[in-house]
C-alpha cells in the first residue's frame, strides 16, 4: 500500500468521522436544543436533517409526545378530617423545549418528580376544601380540571411543559380505618339481612295461615255442596224407585227376591237353613210367588 493511498483512507475516515459528528437527524416525535459549549444556542431544534460544529455542538433531543406520570398513592384530609389514599396520574408533554433544559437539565425523571411533587400539593389542597362526598362523586370532575389549570400556570413558565389531564385512579381508604370500617359495613348489612328474613318470615306465617284457612273453607263448601248433591240424588234415586214400585209391584217384589237369590247363592260353601214355606222361596216354589 502506498503512502498516497494510505492517506487517502485516513483523510476518508476523517471526514466520515467529521460529517457523522456535524449531522444530525431530529424526528418528528422528538424535540431538541442545540447546546454550544453547554450554552443553549437553538431552543427549538425542529424535526429534520441538520447540522452542527462537531466537538463544540452538541444536541439534546426529547420525547415530544404526550408523557404519563403514575404518582404513587399519597394519604390526603378532606375537609372533614377523614383521611384517604388516592392513587392518580398525569398526562403532559413538553411545550419548550429551552425552559425543560434548563430546569431539568433534559432528565426526563427530574422533570416527573417535579411534576409529582406539583400535583402531590395540588390534590392536597384541593381535597382539604372538599368533603369525602364531593371528591368521590360530587366534584370529582371540576377538582380534576382546577387542579390541571393550576398546574399549568407554574410548569409552562417554570418547567416547559404543558400538563393536558390530571385523573384520580383510586380512593381508598387507609388500611388502619377501612377493616372497622369494611366490619362495621358488614355488620350493619348482617343486621338488615336478619330484618329482611324476620320480615319474610312473618309475611310467610301470614301467608301460610291464610292458605290453611283458605284450604278449610273451600273443603267444608265442597263437603257442603257434594253433600247437598248426594241428598238430591238419594231423593231422586227414592222417588223413581217409588214409582217404579207403584207401577208394577209384583214385578218390583221379583227382582229384589231374584238379587237376594244372587247374593245368597253366590259362594259353593254357603248353608242356609229356613222353613221351606218361608217367603224367601216363594218364587222359587211357584214362578207367580202365590
Amino acid at each position: 500500500m502506498s503512502v498516497r493511498t494510505f492517506i487517502g483512507i485516513i483523510a476518508f475516515i476523517v471526514l466520515v468521522f467529521l460529517v457523522d459528528n456535524s449531522l444530525y437527524i431530529v424526528n418528528q416525535t422528538e424535540r431538541g436544543v442545540l447546546l454550544r459549549l453547554g450554552r443553549v444556542v437553538d431552543a427549538d431544534l425542529k424535526p429534520g436533517l441538520h447540522a452542527k460544529l462537531p466537538f463544540v455542538d452538541e444536541a439534546k433531543k426529547f420525547d415530544a409526545r404526550v408523557l404519563t406520570l403514575d404518582a404513587r398513592a399519597e394519604r390526603f384530609l378532606t375537609v372533614e378530617k377523614k383521611s384517604m389514599m388516592v392513587d392518580s396520574f398525569a398526562k403532559w408533554h413538553i411545550i419548550d423545549v429551552g425552559a425543560f433544559y434548563t430546569a431539568t437539565n433534559g432528565e426526563e425523571e427530574r422533570a416527573q418528580r417535579l411534576l409529582a411533587q406539583r400535583i402531590n400539593e395540588g390534590l392536597r389542597n384541593q381535597f382539604a376544601q372538599r368533603s369525602l362526598q364531593e371528591v368521590v362523586s360530587g366534584e370529582r370532575d371540576q377538582l380534576m380540571v382546577e387542579i390541571a389549570k393550576q398546574l399549568n400556570e407554574f410548569t409552562q413558565t417554570s418547567l416547559g411543559i404543558e400538563v393536558v389531564d390530571v385523573r384520580v385512579k383510586k380512593i381508598d381508604l387507609p388500611e388502619e380505618v377501612s377493616d372497622p370500617v369494611y366490619n362495621r359495613m358488614r355488620a350493619e348489612r348482617a343486621r338488615e339481612a336478619r330484618e329482611h328474613r324476620s320480615q319474610g318470615k312473618e309475611q310467610a306465617e301470614v301467608i301460610r295461615s291464610f292458605a290453611d284457612r283458605q284450604q278449610v273453607v273451600i273443603e267444608a263448601e265442597a263437603y257442603r255442596e257434594a253433600e247437598l248433591l248426594r241428598g238430591e240424588g238419594d231423593a231422586k234415586a227414592a222417588s223413581i224407585y217409588a214409582a217404579a214400585y207403584n207401577k208394577d209391584p209384583e214385578f218390583y217384589a221379583f227382582v229384589r227376591s231374584l238379587n237376594a237369590y244372587k247374593q245368597t247363592f253366590r259362594g259353593k260353601d254357603d248353608v242356609l237353613l229356613l222353613d221351606p214355606d218361608s217367603d224367601f222361596f216363594k218364587y222359587l216354589n211357584d214362578s207367580k210367588g202365590k
